[in-house]
């Protein structure tokens, strides 16, 4: 394949990855250009990653141990002079919260640094529990550009959730008002348009064990614990979600929901 020019404008991307004991690595796929890859994931990066391993004195970051280092590394699923994706590990934070917790962020930041400040914006998030794709901006532009997509609906994202019920139909479009309670950190479906906003996702049936059942979810828009509330409002909440309705926790504190695919234009 012909090394990507700086001048391309328009450029298709789409991850897919799996993870976990559900989600197997040897199945991990990526599709760049519109072009399909049965390669594994390690054959399919054809962007030779910009941070390879390098002495960074006066930097403003703390040292990586070279395990994180490995590990960061191993996440990456496509860096370029404007972007930065990676697979999110269930417990990480996107952005600082009231915790103090070192975050995602501030881990690829010392990653990247070599000196001096790193710019890396983040035009979307994953909830703290959830796993998966997560773009960052390298540049305040890409930012710009990336926060606008998100904002306008021209980012599409595909998720996967196990769940503790199996939905009625095998596959339907869900559409409702969501009420969010700032104080319990928590969404609601509710009948009323005031204070709400309008919420629709799609899904279909993957599989099913005797237990759970996995579902592929198309989000149509991005509403806070979206979801998580509307997969819970017909009776199937996700496996660890305590919060929408699962009997039990996950003993890493996740829950079985995985950003598995994205597709937009790169900015």
């Amino acid at each position: 394949m012909a090394p990507i020019s700086n001048s391309i404008t328009v450029l298709f991307i789409i991850f897919s990855i799996i993870i976990g004991s559900i989600f197997p690595k040897d199945q991990a796929n990526i599709v760049l250009f519109g072009l399909n890859s049965s390669q594994d994931a390690e054959k399919s990066r054809i962007m030779p990653y910009l941070c390879r391993i390098q002495t960074r004195s006066d930097m403003n970051y703390r040292k990586l141990t070279p395990e994180e280092y490995s590990d960061i590394e191993s996440r990456i699923l496509y860096e370029d002079n404007h972007l930065l994706i990676v697979n999110k590990k269930v417990g990480e934070i996107v952005q600082g919260d009231k915790t103090g917790d070192e975050t995602l962020c501030d881990l690829l930041k010392a990653f990247i640094a070599k000196e001096g400040n790193v710019f890396l914006g983040i035009p979307h998030r994953l909830d703290r529990p959830v796993s998966g794709i997560t773009v960052f901006a390298k540049t305040s532009k890409a930012l710009e550009r990336m926060s606008e997509m998100f904002r306008e609906g021209m980012v599409h994202k595909t998720y996967w959730a196990l769940c503790c019920q199996a939905p009625e139909n095998e596959e339907a479009t869900l559409e409702n008002f969501l009420r969010r309670d700032e104080k319990k950190n928590k969404s609601f479906v509710t009948k009323s348009q005031t204070g709400s906003k309008k919420a629709i996702l799609r899904y279909r049936m993957l599989g099913s064990t005797q237990r759970y059942h996995l579902l592929e979810v198309e989000l149509l828009t991005g509403r806070h614990h979206q979801i998580r509330c509307q997969l819970s409002h017909i009776g199937c909440p996700i496996k660890g979600d305590l919060k929408y309705g699962a009997p039990r926790s996950n003993p890493d504190g996740g829950i079985c929901l995985h950003s598995r695919h994205i597709s937009f234009i790169h900015p």
